[in-house]
């Protein structure tokens, strides 16, 4: 649904001119909605804000004359391809510097980062009308399927008049709607729920601080915990067959399930592939603790 959602968003205003400036570690599904959209895209280094700047820079001065072109600077609040959160204070620093639009991706935060859970502008103690789109599936936090896409209502008024979900595809079904509602209610009614996440990611990250031939490359808040090789075999090929292998063997033999960030042959991303653990408040102490002994034990066989 991730892929759906960035596609329409980026996808109503297509017959504007429109110029992208993405993160390169952005997911597959922001990098299929730029493709597209059929507009100019260019990629700045992964979380780096001095590239953000010097690439905006660049592409001002190259478009002053361009009175009608509308400028995006694309981003995820927590990346699938890295676990990273994204600086969104000082993005938002170089959007009003440069006067370009933010169009944010919450799937990963939303109902995760923050006091309350309310995702990054939360987090970052950005004000949400600084953010010009929001968008987020709802298969994560929300345990329901669908997604939305939130912004000024000028935004949002011409979304329903261009948009193809709309004029080609059909609202979301009431009982989904429903759901994502019902979960939205239970995470403002027991506030405990973020907490326990927070002390649930810790709990995994010094569990696995030293694991063998691995490293974790997220941030230490984030709810994706990504671990790649210290050590590359050469090629990313050989780098995700072995990381297959581990998470094979873990489930065989530990009965561990861990996910590998496979990567589609059109997919963009520089990064290192890894290992993708997403914490649940749902975990318990001795869950978190038996997966990384296991994860130890695995690593510590197939990494010597």
């Amino acid at each position: 649904m991730k892929i759906g959602f960035i596609v329409l968003c980026v996808h109503f205003v297509r017959l504007e001119q429109l110029n992208f400036k993405g993160d390169e570690g952005v997911h597959w599904g922001i990098q299929n909605g730029l493709y597209l959209s059929r507009s100019t895209i260019v990629y700045f280094k992964h979380n780096d804000m001095e590239s953000l700047e010097n690439t905006l820079e660049k592409i001002t001065a190259q478009n002053k004359r361009a009175k009608k072109l509308r400028r995006y600077i694309v981003v995820e609040s927590v990346y699938q391809n890295s676990g990273q959160i994204a600086p969104l204070d000082k993005i938002i620093k170089l959007k009003e510097k440069y006067r370009f639009r933010v169009l944010l991706d919450e799937t990963n935060s939303f109902g995760v980062l923050g006091r309350t859970g309310r995702g990054l502008t939360e987090y970052c103690g950005v004000p949400i009308e600084k953010i010009d789109i929001v968008t987020a599936a709802m298969g994560h936090a929300l345990a329901t399927e669908g997604g939305f896409c939130t912004g000024s209502a000028r935004v949002i008024d011409y979304q329903r008049l261009s948009s193809s979900g709309y004029v080609f595809s059909a609202s979301l079904p009431p009982y989904l709607a429903s759901a994502a509602i019902t979960a939205i209610d239970i995470l403002e009614q027991n506030p405990d729920l973020t907490s326990k996440l927070k002390e649930n990611i810790a709990i995994l990250w010094k569990g696995l601080s030293d694991i063998r031939g691995l490293s974790i490359a997220s941030n230490p808040e984030s709810p994706i915990v990504f671990l790649v090789l210290e050590k590359s075999t050469g090629s990313v090929k050989s780098d995700l067959q072995l990381l297959e292998d581990i998470a094979d063997r873990a489930l065989k033999q530990e009965s561990i399930f861990v996910v590998v960030s496979k990567r589609s042959t059109l997919d963009k991303c520089p990064l290192p592939v890894g290992i993708r653990l997403f914490v649940s408040a749902a975990h318990s102490e001795s869950d978190l603790l038996k997966a990384c002994e296991s994860l130890k034990r695995v690593a510590a066989a197939m990494l010597r």
